[in-house]
């Protein structure tokens, strides 16, 4: 009988990810935008409230301060300590989770959809959302294991090459920023309250909300959640990125394995191309063995054990990024042949032979991307927050499949500029 009933329960939830998710969308009256999917698979609610209050919106003496604002929101609220929000979630069975990054903070529940373990969930969700105290204690010992993991992440080569990348794409930009010893020093328990005060208002906020409740529910907990948020200014656009001039960096470091970062700000989320890039990308390097680079870099020449290529579409352009590690005697050669696979690409494009196999993978491979609430969530808050199409996740296979070779060309064209490189090697001879 548990094996027929998880049978049917896989089965619907496969159904619904094959069918596409009817996704609802309005502005709650507290002004925040609400996107929700209605899903009686499982009786299982899932909630997240996304803000525009990543680390790119800190102050740059204050890097950090979005992660530990966001870190410390469920390590008090209102009367409760650390301890007794974490005793009241493993009550109900419900789970707090999220994380900050470039553009957003965030925050996820997850609870059973019973009338008791619900309506516990949401309230301590509220609470954490609309009354953190940030504790000063808490406050301290998290400074202190950040701290510390700067300082270790400062002497590995794979951290330096990431975040001297960053800087060097983004010079003048909030995105080329990290947190170091010295910023995570200056932020008080006062940084973190202005920020909360000024970054998680509910204009500011995008709700997603999937699982086993009507239309009407969902917009009773989405103004419940945020009608008592700050009264914080609406969205502030991110300033423009700008294309660096090329450049190559090195970084002595005692490695044996020379840590290779190349790429530049390329897409944001929504650009047309985006659809075209991804193909291409999955070609070119984000496929595993199929792709060009690892069947040039690795299988042919052994130069690498792994290597790859990604964009992140962001607010403001994201990066492309290949990357790979290499012995520092061997780093001049595996570059010169990701140099020239690259540029092979861009000249010709893929063939219809891997288009063909790429399209194939990426179209009939979304499925599994989207068959559980929780990986459907994940979908629903980036569409909600970059604003994407309510049809996009009908829309993606489609999209894929009318990809053709013509329109990768043109679209690596359009935003992969090797005149704008910059190339980061750390511990390459």
């Amino acid at each position: 009988m548990k094996r027929l009933l998880l049978a049917c329960l896989l089965g619907a939830a496969a159904s619904l990810s094959h069918a596409g998710a009817k996704i609802e969308h309005w502005t709650a009256p507290s002004g925040a935008r609400v996107y929700f999917v209605e899903s009686r698979v499982v009786p299982i609610v899932d909630v997240q409230l996304d803000f525009a209050a990543g680390s790119a919106y800190a102050a740059a003496d204050k890097a950090g301060l979005a992660g530990l604002t966001r870190g410390l929101l469920d390590t008090g609220a209102g009367n409760l300590d650390e301890e007794s929000i974490a005793d009241r979630l493993a009550d109900i069975g419900a789970r707090l989770g999220g994380g900050a990054d470039l553009d957003r903070s965030g925050i996820a529940l997850r609870s059973l959809s019973s009338k008791r373990e619900l309506e516990a969930g949401l309230e301590l969700l509220r609470l954490v959302l609309q009354q953190p105290t940030f504790p000063d204690a808490v406050l301290r010992r998290e400074k202190s294991r950040v701290i510390a993991g700067i300082k270790e992440s400062d002497t590995r080569p794979a951290s330096i090459a990431a975040k001297r990348f960053s800087a060097a794409l983004y010079p003048e930009h909030p995105y080329g920023r990290s947190a170091t010893v010295e910023s995570v020093e200056k932020i008080t328990r006062d940084d973190l309250l202005s920020f909360y005060r000024a970054h998680y208002g509910a204009r500011r906020a995008v709700v997603s909300i999937i699982g086993d409740l009507s239309r009407a529910e969902a917009e009773a907990i989405a103004q419940r959640l945020t009608e008592g948020l700050p009264k914080a200014p609406a969205e502030v656009s991110l300033p423009d990125t700008a294309l660096p001039a090329r450049n190559t960096v090195r970084i002595d470091h005692p490695a044996t394995q020379a840590h290779i970062h190349i790429g530049l700000p390329a897409v944001r989320r929504g650009d047309p191309d985006t659809i075209p890039l991804l193909v291409g990308n999955y070609i070119l390097g984000g496929g595993g063995f199929v792709s060009r680079l690892m069947k040039e870099v690795r299988e042919k020449r052994g130069y690498a054990y792994s290597v790859y290529s990604y964009f992140q579409p962001l607010q403001q352009p994201g990066p492309f990024q290949i990357g790979l590690q290499t012995k520092r005697e061997q780093a001049k050669a595996a570059l010169q042949v990701v140099e020239d696979v690259l540029a092979e690409f861009l000249a010709r494009g893929p063939t219809e032979e891997e288009l063909k196999a790429a399209r194939r993978n990426l179209a009939d491979g979304f499925p599994l991307r989207i068959d559980s609430n929780r990986k459907l969530l994940e979908y629903l808050s980036v569409i909600g927050y970059y604003g994407l199409p309510l049809s996009y996740l009908d829309d993606f296979p489609r999209k894929v499949e009318a990809v053709a070779v013509a329109d990768i060309r043109a679209a690596f064209a359009r935003h992969v500029k090797p005149e704008h490189f910059v190339t980061v090697i750390v511990a390459g001879d």
